[in-house]
């Protein structure tokens, strides 16, 4: 597989999705390598001197007043690598640990964190060989940097702890024997420049956000062929309406449905003498809702594009030559960023789950069967398909509770502010997984419902959506043994095949 070429400070929201959902190899531009030398030549002259540097010749944390012998720095930093490696938990998925590691060469390549050359040619060997770190996910507070997380990728370098190698986990120094690779020995500073940044909870919060993403535009999508399944007003998606308010999220959400409802003949049916006079907010609003949604996800882009571009180690070398300690590895945007797509994901789906609700109710679905079963009574159809997403949207309620705000003091009070970034990133997974699960249900109910409406047929790209769906789960008639279908629908709604059937490009992030 083709690398993907790495610019510091310049790197794509597109390349990191690419480098996420296809785990290609990674490089940074050839261009990075000077930045990066000179920085470790500085390091390097400061680990010689009598000067304390912190990190370089002093311990660390509250120990950075304890002067570290020149001939004992590559000691000091194995010992900071194995000494925090101390993660706990399920490991990352493979896909994200490799975003990781991505990360962090973005971040060394902006050359100020004195790395040698060979510390990122490690990293890019590793991604190419596919040697991938087992990381625990949990053990960070997402300040000092995500500490735990990065020193099991460290510590993979050094040949310690665990990696994956040709789908095998194995000691890490035989899988990088197995992969032709070699343990490298750290020099001053890099350890710390290693395990300082924020790029395990970058990783998280970006695979999240592609999640959502890609969540959102099917949630639009479904959304429209709900609209024609309970025979809905397309009124309020007239472009005026959007364009008296302004947000751009809002008026992309109302063109894209448009579009997909557009040659409905459900709606033409029902255009004259409907004594219906407003749908209810699930369907009316849906451009309101989920298209603020898609503006927070944009801005929560923003900043992790912006991050995943930064130096965030510490101490820093400046251009002037200046080794300076700052708070780069705080993660606080990261961790804001998180909460913001956190909302966003409770609130497509809490306004998604409230159209399945609509959709299974006789008394609010204009004349669709009762659960959307033929033959009602003797057979309950999608009745606890319903019950289900409204558990799943309740869970989601109380993932998107803020985690930003929940700091505690640690490491002997010198960290005394965390952001909390870590695990606010790491829920986002779940919480795209749990919305899934209710776009496929209601892409389920609103096929039904669509179906129920012949002679009369829905859009061509809507009638797409249908027959992508159904190349998978048949229509419902009598029931059946219903968990495989809910599956099914859920890794249709994730992988955004919904919304490639319905040949419409849908709003983009960036």
């Amino acid at each position: 597989m083709t690398p993907e070429i790495l610019i510091p400070g310049q790197t794509t929201l597109d390349q990191l999705e690419r480098l996420w959902r296809t785990e290609a190899p990674a490089r940074l531009a050839p261009e990075a390598r000077a930045g990066v030398e000179a920085a470790a030549a500085r390091i390097a002259a400061a680990a010689a001197g009598d000067v304390p540097v912190y990190g370089v010749n002093t311990g660390f944390g509250k120990l950075a007043s304890l002067k570290i012998a020149a001939q004992d720095t590559a000691t000091l930093q194995k010992n900071l690598i194995l000494s925090h490696c101390c993660g706990v938990g399920d490991p990352m998925p493979r896909a994200t640990a490799r975003l990781m590691m991505a990360l962090k060469l973005l971040s060394l390549g902006r050359g100020a964190s004195g790395v040698r050359w060979e510390v990122v040619a490690m990293l890019e060997a590793m991604l190419d060989k596919g040697v991938t770190p087992v990381i625990p996910a949990q053990g960070s507070v997402g300040a000092s940097g995500d500490l735990a997380p990065l020193a099991h990728m460290a510590a993979a370098m050094l040949g310690a702890g665990e990696a994956e190698f040709a789908g095998q986990v194995k000691p890490a120094a035989e899988a990088l024997a197995d992969a032709g690779l070699s343990p490298i020995t750290l020099g001053p500073k890099e350890g710390l420049a290693l395990i300082n940044g924020t790029q395990f909870s970058t990783a998280y919060a970006l695979a999240g956000l592609f999640g959502a993403w890609r969540a959102a535009t099917t949630a639009l999508t479904v959304s429209a062929l709900s609209t024609d399944a309970i025979m809905g007003s397309t009124a309020p998606l007239r472009p005026e309406i959007h364009s008296l308010r302004g947000h751009v999220g809002q008026i992309e959400a109302a063109a894209f449905m448009r579009a997909l409802l557009d040659g409905s003949e459900i709606r033409e049916s029902h255009r004259e003498g409907d004594s219906r006079v407003q749908d209810p907010y699930c369907i009316r609003c849906q451009p309101q809702v989920t298209g603020a949604a898609m503006d927070i996800l944009r801005q929560a882009a923003r900043t992790l594009e912006i991050e995943a571009n930064a130096a965030t180690d510490n101490p820093l070398v400046l251009s002037d030559g200046a080794i300076v300690s700052g708070g780069n590895f705080h993660a606080e945007p990261v961790g804001f960023a998180a909460d913001m797509i956190a909302l966003a994901l409770s609130e497509t789906g809490a306004i998604a789950q409230r159209r399945v609700a609509l959709m299974v109710d006789p008394t609010l679905s204009f004349d669709l069967p009762p659960f959307l079963t033929p033959n009602p009574g003797l057979n309950s159809g999608l009745m606890i398909a319903e019950v289900t997403t409204a558990a799943l949207m309740s869970e989601n309620k109380h993932l998107a509770h803020p985690c930003v705000t929940d700091s505690t003091p640690t490491s002997a009070n010198q960290e005394d502010h965390v952001s909390m970034a870590a695990h606010g990133a790491r829920r986002l997974g779940r919480m795209v997984e749990n919305l899934n699960v209710i776009l496929g249900v209601e892409a389920l109910c609103a096929a039904q419902g669509v179906e129920f409406r012949a002679p009369l047929a829905t859009s061509a790209p809507l009638a797409g959506v249908v027959a992508r769906l159904r190349t998978e789960v048949p229509s419902l008639k009598d029931d059946r043994y219903m968990a495989p279908d809910l599956a099914t629908a859920a890794r249709l709604a994730g992988s955004g095949a919904l919304v490639e059937a319905a040949g419409i490009a849908p709003p983009a992030l960036a």
